[in-house]
């Protein structure tokens, strides 16, 4: 009885959960349609709400936003707006760290997360699965006579928090692993382990030997 029980919660656990997420994000994107004069709301309309009308909205403003900020008017008042936002105290500081942080990692560059490594963290005799970002700066390579790579680790089951540092680059060891499929293996706190399994402190003595 207990072992049907647990089969029909790892069923309907994920299911719900990402049922739960999606309603979320539609009732987060729904509410671009308070910016519709109320006369041209869907629910005024109608006369009942339906979710996922403002999805295609949000879609079309973000699109309509990316296709004018391409041309030179759009690229005029992109300069202004951020120009104006740069002069406000507070705003100042949250803008630019957000949008450095996301031109970072939506650009198409590829400079966000290249490489999935092992690193060891958070002592020498254990092994923690980082990202390496973009090349350190010139006051930070300097400052040492081997190569520094600048890593991210994150925490588990949310990637989204984490550590950063700079280690040397002979301290690291490459594993031949998508992004992505790190990413899921983080999230589920090593339950869900990439296919096919690539191990190299099994499959690569000599880099075995090397970071010992």
């Amino acid at each position: 009885m207990r072992k049907y029980f647990i089969t029909g919660l790892l069923i309907w656990v994920p299911l719900a959960i990402t049922i739960w997420v999606l309603a979320m994000i539609i009732r987060a994107m729904d509410q671009s349609l308070l910016l519709l004069p109320e006369a041209l709301r869907p629910e005024h309309l109608m006369g009942f709400y339906l979710p996922g009308i403002g999805v295609i909205l949000t879609l079309l403003v973000v699109l309509i936003t990316g296709v004018t900020a391409r041309n030179m008017v759009g690229q005029r008042f992109l300069a202004y707006w951020e120009n104006l936002l740069s002069r406000i105290p507070v705003v100042k500081s949250v803008y630019n760290s957000v949008k450095q942080v996301s031109d970072t990692l939506l650009s198409g560059s590829g400079e966000a997360f290249r490489k999935v490594l092992l690193v060891r963290y958070p002592h020498p005799e254990a092994w923690a699965i980082a990202f390496q970002t973009s090349a350190p700066v010139h006051e930070v390579s300097s400052v040492s006579e081997e190569e520094i790579v600048g890593v991210f680790i994150p925490t588990a089951p949310s990637p989204v928090n984490g550590f950063f540092f700079f280690v040397r680059k002979c301290d690291t060891i490459e594993l031949h692993m998508s992004v992505d499929s790190a990413l899921k293996y983080i999230i589920s706190m090593g339950v869900v382990a990439p296919l096919p399994p690539t191990h190299p402190l099994i499959n690569n003595p000599a880099g075995r030997a090397q970071n010992e």
